[in-house]
């Protein structure tokens, strides 16, 4: 099992899939082949079927959780052992939850509860760019063009290049803190050789949001989620938006016009006219 694993992994690697898809991948394969203790040429479509109704009732999984894991598989079975045992599996349906926003006046509280510049800078590169967490902690520091105020996001999603835009304040903040480094790295969130981890930036994010005193569920991506909303708001082209955030279907950016509380607002209610 353990060269079929390894196989696995060089395979993604080659691919050019990501250390967390990779990583994602491996799990669901490892935990799939620990659960059902057969040699993977002798599992069959029922044995899928089995771990995936123990997922979603005892372990209580969400359907996105659930589909990474079948993604897993089907790469696995397809691409190393050269199986198909997939023609009668339907992936549970994904939850479309509305993606949490923050108002303008809670992004301004989240930021003043931020005393560490290092930490106040990670939030305001993900709210005045839009990135991804993943995006904001490879920041480098030459990618960053003060002058016209536009940065690049090297190998984004898809292993895209990407222009962002800079926010003035950002930039000027950021050239302030460069100023107090010791020790100058290519990063601009730097960790002793590299730069910090995504699992850093969330909790950071999450602590500045309970010292706050802000009641919603806020994370990394919460931010990117506010500055998609608050940009359409201000009456940006959501074409312009996408290619922001980098989505390459413009039915990704679409879920912003039904956070958007901007035209709801406008609206009377028929009992205030009685």
């Amino acid at each position: 099992m353990v060269d079929h694993i390894d196989a696995l992994e060089t395979e993604l690697k080659i691919r050019g899939y990501s250390p967390i898809t990779v990583a994602n991948y491996r799990r669901h394969v490892v935990a799939f082949l620990d659960f059902i203790q057969k040699t993977p040429k002798n599992i069959t479509e029922t044995d899928v079927k089995k771990y995936l109704a123990h997922l979603m009732t005892e372990r209580d999984h969400k359907p996105a959780s659930v589909n990474l894991m079948l993604s897993s598989l089907k790469f696995f079975f397809r691409t190393i052992i050269k199986k198909e045992i997939f023609t009668d599996i339907k992936p549970p349906k994904i939850e479309r939850k509305l993606p949490v926003v923050l108002t303008k006046v809670e992004v301004k509280q989240l930021l003043d509860a931020i005393s560490n510049k290092k930490h106040r800078l990670l939030v305001e590169a993900l709210y005045s760019s839009g990135l991804r967490v993943s995006e904001a902690v490879q920041l480098k520091v030459n990618d960053l063009d003060s002058l016209e105020h536009i940065g690049i996001v090297r190998a984004g999603k898809g292993k895209k290049d990407r222009n962002i835009i800079l926010s003035k304040g950002f930039m000027k903040n950021v050239e302030d803190y460069l100023k107090t480094q010791k020790k100058p790295s290519e990063y601009l969130f730097s960790s002793r050789n590299s730069h910090i981890t995504i699992r850093m930036a969330q909790r950071i994010v999450s602590e500045a949001a309970n010292n706050a005193g802000i009641k919603k569920r806020v994370f990394c991506h919460a931010l990117r989620s506010s500055f998609a909303t608050h940009l359409l708001e201000s009456g940006t082209d959501i074409r312009m938006i996408q290619v922001l955030l980098g989505h390459a279907d413009i039915s990704t950016t679409q879920r912003y016009t039904k956070v958007s509380t901007a035209q709801l607002k406008k609206i009377q209610s028929p009992l205030d006219d009685l």
